[in-house]
């Protein structure tokens, strides 16, 4: 499982934050695989930020944001593989 934010309410803990980036470059394509996304993880809060897409993958991206009690990133990105997208974990990276 990769890296996951915890975020804090007051100290108590309410999820688990994974952000990943893809070449999803479309809504359409967005909805396209938020359905076996969703059957997959229905315990998960799921949604895509598709304003990077300019340059090409992986600094022109779009973000895949995934939020729960459990995240298992590798089926997250195994998911979008098997439907033709690339998909990785955000790194802490610059691009020029």
């Amino acid at each position: 499982m990769g890296k996951a934010a915890i975020t804090k309410e007051e100290g108590k803990e309410v999820a688990l934050v994974e952000v990943f980036i893809t070449n999803i470059q479309s809504a359409v394509q967005a909805e396209r695989i938020l359905n076996p996304l969703e059957k997959n993880f229905p315990e998960l809060k799921i949604n895509f930020d598709l304003n990077e897409t300019e340059l090409p993958y992986p600094c022109g991206h779009s973000i895949l944001r995934v939020e729960g009690n459990t995240i298992n990133s590798e089926s997250i990105v195994s998911t979008l593989n098997q439907s033709g997208f690339k998909c990785d974990i955000l790194e802490d990276k610059v691009c020029s």
